[in-house]
């Protein structure tokens, strides 16, 4: 089963390389292209890890609340 990560480990690349080779097809620096591409990429993975960050799965019958914790010692 394909999930939301296994879609952004394929994007990076095709991101990187496709964003490159159309910005170096119409006539952008090679450098200029390859920055961009990678920043491109670079905000496919931001995305991943910031916005729609991995969250451990919550075991079942196990809920915590606050109240479940001692006091915090601040020393």
């Amino acid at each position: 089963m394909t999930g939301y990560y296994d879609y952004v480990l394929g994007l990076v690349p095709v991101t990187l390389v496709g964003i490159t080779a159309v910005l170096a097809a119409v006539g952008v620096g090679y450098l200029t292209a390859v920055s961009v591409g990678a920043a491109a990429a670079a905000l496919v993975v931001g995305h991943a890890m910031f916005v729609n960050g991995p969250v451990a799965p919550e075991e079942s019958g196990s809920v915590r609340s606050a109240s479940d914790h001692g006091p915090v010692n601040a020393d």
